[in-house]
């Protein structure tokens, strides 16, 4: 939420001033239906257009839950990718041994190697790096 404005006016009285964004998710926190759905809309609409720019990446929650259960970022990726080690290492220049270390995570490998990763698996860097 952004930060509102308050003016007094010259007959005491006290207003707000919201963005629309703002007046809209608090009519949606309020119980407002219409308001919620159009919030949702709204929400739905970003995120797509955010999507097509390459902002933000779609994928899904069981590649999420096993990344935040530990599992190493690029091994989910690669297999929810369906590609082999030995296929990501002809992807990016790297050694199939190299990415099976980088994997069990005796490696961590430098900024620029997970760039390249993240770039063979289309996604963006912090995907691999929190």
């Amino acid at each position: 939420m952004g930060k509102p404005q308050f003016i007094h006016t010259e007959k005491g009285e006290d207003l707000v001033v919201l963005s629309r964004r703002d007046y809209e998710a608090l009519l949606a926190r309020s119980g407002d239906e219409a308001a919620e759905d159009a919030m949702t809309a709204r929400i739905i609409a970003d995120t797509s257009a955010a999507i097509s720019r390459g902002k933000e990446i779609a994928l899904p929650a069981e590649v999420w839950a096993a990344t935040e259960a530990g599992e190493n970022p690029i091994r989910v990726l690669r297999r929810h990718r369906g590609l082999t080690q030995v296929q990501l290492s002809a992807e990016t220049g790297l050694s199939q041994a190299y990415l099976a270390e980088l994997e069990t995570g005796r490696k961590h490998g430098a900024s620029s190697t997970l760039k390249t990763i993240a770039h063979s698996l289309r996604v963006p860097l912090d995907v691999l790096v929190p």
